[in-house]
């Protein structure tokens, strides 16, 4: 029997798509949301910390699992099956909420520099940086929607090079913890300007959900106290309680069928029982992650679009990003554990723009708390990972230690690229994604400069002995994977219009970080969420225009 047509079709239940679901459904359209995970929770997994997202050695606690492998290039003209948990398969969260139900909550606004790097700095040989085709203005407004219905924790006063806003957050900073204390200390001595972190996480109660209870056990856990705020527990189940909205968990995506009029007319799905299904719209929003969007899109083949829907051009899933971590840790003769979570509590903007030479940079922020397992895999360059060495150094130092981060904006290159593999299928017959290229020999200039800022950073604070941590030219991907189909105003050199909106396929969307043409030096989680309420916004007032019908 066939399904009900609705007006709307969400592919994914994570940041974007939770927020246009949230969005479409308020305006009165009829939606549905297909995830290809199900709900999760803390209790499910707890506090093990071999199955979390930052370890992943026993598997994905939130999914997928191994019935969705990838090809990775492993080296030249060489590719390998991954699995989730295997290193290479740049996996972002299969669940209701996705990276929102266990991720850092770091809640940046990018710079309004993020938005015109190409303007600022010019585009570096071999790269492909460009403009965005809107403005930090034009998202300004849906950053403060995102603030304020998803919840946001912070205060920028103390921040010389924030972002100009209308309205302050919806709840105050939390405090610094001791590594917090001891790294402000030692920035304002050399002439930084240290800020509280503001993060996606309640400090005192907010929207019906309790405060942080500061639990160890944050970054790569779901929250045991339901005070991290992520699309899960805030606007999908607004969505929900709509009554105009339908989710479907355990549902996976096979193609966007779109017609001889190259209007999209449905999706294609396997239910939990994989039976295969076709759910009919008048639009379709795709919001699996940069990595799946651009795999959907090149599997949805037509007529009109051969190679895949989108990809007139041949620019679906080019110009894949994510960050190419650097910094530096140090090690303490004072305690500098105070075991109040997350952890990550400080941070400097100091140097995402402004350093000579480099197009761009990083925020610095220090770490969250690592537990054992994770602690093990800090050591400075030639210190033994085994045997009794090995375990004194963790007696001595795991309370005594703190590691300095930062994300840099990466370049966007051509090449770097999620593609279709011509023979692995997934456990439903759907030919998996394959990752190849590389970062821009710049990120890694780039990641010098600030491990060393990083590293003075600490040496200030009274290190002992410090080291630093400086990205290969890997490619990038993983929980913070952007770029596969941006944003721009030529469709020759970009997949989708200012507002999501696919070229040459008037009902189909975008709505995640494949759109991002740049990824900023910022964690990208809360630019995700205003580009949902920028999308899902402009959909909404289209349909009641009749623009959309």
């Amino acid at each position: 029997m066939a399904l009900r047509h609705v007006n709307a079709v969400v592919v994914g239940a994570g940041a974007g798509g939770g927020v246009v679901a949230k969005e479409l459904s308020e305006a009165g359209l009829s939606v549905v949301i297909l995830e290809r995970g199900g709900w999760v929770s803390f209790e499910e997994h707890g506090q093990d910390e071999l199955i979390n997202q930052r370890t992943t050695v026993l598997g994905d606690a939130y999914g997928p699992d191994d019935r969705s492998p990838r090809v990775a290039e492993t080296g030249p003209g060489r590719f390998e099956v991954v699995l989730p948990h295997e290193g290479g398969y740049n996996n972002n969260a299969a669940c209701v909420g996705s990276g929102t139900v266990s991720y850092g909550a770091m809640a940046w606004r990018y710079m309004e520099k993020d938005f015109r790097m190409r303007s600022t700095y010019g585009a570096p040989e071999g790269s492909t940086l460009e403009d965005w085709p809107i403005s930090y203005d034009d998202l300004e407004p849906c950053y403060e929607k995102a603030e304020q219905q998803v919840g946001v924790s912070g205060d920028m006063s103390a921040n010389p090079f924030a972002a100009p806003r209308r309205r302050p957050y919806p709840m105050p900073a939390f405090p610094y913890n001791t590594e917090g204390r001891i790294l402000e200390a030692a920035a304002k001595r050399i002439g930084l300007h240290p800020f509280p972190i503001p993060m996606l996480r309640n400090s005192v109660p907010y929207g019906g959900r309790n405060a942080c209870v500061h639990n160890r056990y944050c970054c790569g856990f779901a929250c045991p106290n339901n005070a991290k705020n992520g699309t899960h527990n805030t606007m999908t189940p607004r969505a929900l309680a709509t009554g105009n909205c339908e989710l479907r968990t355990h549902s996976i995506a096979k193609e966007v069928v779109v017609d001889d009029k190259g209007l999209a007319r449905g999706v294609r799905y396997f239910d939990a029982t994989d039976a295969e299904q076709y759910q009919t719209a008048d639009l379709v929003v795709v919001s699996g992650g940069a990595i799946e969007t651009a795999r959907l899109l090149l599997n949805s083949k037509s007529r009109l679009f051969p190679n895949g829907a989108g990809n007139r051009y041949d620019w679906v899933g080019r110009n894949l990003q994510g960050h190419a971590y650097c910094g530096a840790d140090g090690l303490f003769e004072e305690r500098t554990f105070d075991d109040v979570g997350p952890g990550a509590t400080i941070a400097v903007s100091d140097f995402n723009h402004g350093n000579p030479g480099l197009h761009g940079g990083a925020a610095l922020c220090n770490e969250f708390i690592r537990p054992p397992y994770g602690f093990s895999g800090m050591r400075p360059p030639g210190q033994p990972s085994w045997g009794k060495a090995h375990k004194d150094f963790q007696r001595m130092f795991y309370k005594r230690s703190v590691s300095v981060r930062g994300p840099v904006q990466e370049m966007p290159v051509f090449d770097a690229r999620a593609t279709i593999d011509p023979a692995v299928r997934d456990h439903w017959g759907i030919p998996v994604v394959r990752l190849s290229g590389s970062r821009h020999p710049h990120d890694v200039e780039i990641g010098r400069v600030i491990a060393a800022k990083a590293e003075a950073w600490l040496k200030e604070a009274g290190a002992v002995a410090t080291w630093t941590n400086v990205p290969g030219l890997g490619l990038s991907g993983g929980q913070h994977q952007a770029g596969t189909c941006r944003m721009g105003s030529d469709p020759k050199t970009s997949v989708a219009n200012r507002f999501g909106q696919v070229h040459d396929i008037d009902n189909l969307f975008l709505s995640d970080a494949s759109l991002h043409v740049t990824n900023g030096g910022f964690n990208p989680v809360l630019t995700i969420m205003a580009l949902g309420f920028w999308v899902g916004g402009h959909i909404s007032s289209r349909w009641k225009d009749g623009r959309l019908t």
